[in-house]
């Protein structure tokens, strides 16, 4: 760091001054929302100032209260009628969620049981229940392909990763495990008992998951009950390769995930449709959405609705951000809610520009 630029704090010593993780201020660098004071040209080291307190303190309140980064930015460089409208809509919808969450973790909180606490690799019911419904649709329906039709789940030192893929998407959810006590491990579960699986779990504070004996079974188990699922045959395909090759992405692009979803829809049984990202804007077909973007170069994608879709609904969040290293080349699909969740979808031809 040179002399002109004595105050600048490293990114973990900012992250600590303004309750935010290092990891959620590289992505709303990425995002261009709060970009850092100074980026060493050598090593890439994020440097912050005093003077983007603040910004950032507005930021993480903002975004505690549930807005989606569009609106936070509305707010933030917008005007103040612009932002007054956007913080009282969400108000308004934040208390009607309110509601609704009030009464769904009272329904929880009555059905919990009881029991002494468990070791092994523990994670929350709900949380499990959650990952399989965001990974299997990424599963595989072909019969010549019975091993893709499987979610993998890892265990691997304090977190049980759950994998699943067809080959043209590839979606990955990791879990913090509570209480990692078990072996390593791995195991091929059929996508449509995971889901059974998560039905059973969803409702229990915490469930143990354990692989067995070469992967033959995926046992489960809570105060209330225990249930053990068979394990699959197969070599599954190496998707840890697939995302270390993947190439840093050159175009960034956050937009409301609800909105993205809702115009690939529109479209209607259509095998493929043209995204074109430009900046601030994604068109989707003859839909415009308002979307945070940087670069003024146009880029120009085709997706399968059947494919890009099911990825949107299994995310978690109200926005999503599109990383896009080239045309050919898989998309990374993130959420700023739940970094757990990793998706891949490999994009097709784009369909011809409409006379």
């Amino acid at each position: 760091m040179d002399n002109a630029t004595p105050d600048l704090m490293s990114i973990s010593a900012f992250a600590r001054r303004v309750g935010l993780a290092p990891s959620a201020l590289r992505f709303y660098d990425d995002c261009r929302v709060l970009a850092p004071a100074h980026v060493d040209g050598a090593t890439g080291y994020r440097s912050y100032s005093p003077a983007q307190e603040t910004r950032a303190r507005l930021l993480r309140g903002l975004r505690e209260a549930g807005l989606a980064l569009a609106d936070v930015a509305a707010v933030l460089d917008g005007p103040p009628d612009r932002a007054r409208e956007v913080l009282e809509r969400h108000r308004v919808a934040a208390r009607a969620r309110g509601r609704a969450a009030d009464a769904a973790i009272t329904a929880v909180l009555d059905g919990l049981p009881g029991g002494p606490r468990t070791t092994g690799f523990t994670v929350g019911g709900a949380e499990l229940a959650s990952a399989a419904r965001q990974v299997t649709p990424a599963a595989g329906r072909d019969p010549a392909h019975p091993e893709l039709g499987c979610v993998l789940v890892e265990f691997d030192q304090d977190e049980v990763r759950f994998v699943a893929t067809d080959r043209y998407r590839l979606a990955v959810r990791a879990l913090r495990a509570a209480a990692p006590g078990g072996p390593a491990g791995r195991v091929l579960v059929d996508a449509d008992a995971l889901l059974g699986l998560g039905a059973w779990a969803a409702r229990t504070a915490e469930v143990t998951l354990s692989a067995g004996p070469a992967g033959a079974t995926l046992a489960a188990r809570h105060p209330g009950g225990s249930r053990e699922v068979a394990g699959a045959a197969g070599e599954y395909p190496a998707y840890r390769d697939v995302l270390t090759a993947l190439p840093a992405p050159r175009h960034r692009v956050l937009v409301d995930r609800a909105a993205l979803l809702g115009a690939l829809e529109a479209g209607g049984d259509t095998p493929a449709v043209a995204v074109e990202l430009g900046r601030d804007r994604l068109l989707v077909a003859d839909h415009e959405l308002p979307a945070l973007r940087a670069e003024a170069e146009p880029v120009r994608l085709g997706f399968d609705p059947g494919v890009l879709a099911p990825v949107l609904e299994a995310s978690v969040g109200p926005d999503v951000l599109l990383e896009v290293a080239g045309p050919a080349l898989p998309v990374l699909v993130r959420s700023a809610d739940q970094g757990s969740f990793t998706a891949l979808v490999m994009p097709v031809a784009v369909p011809a520009r409409r006379a």
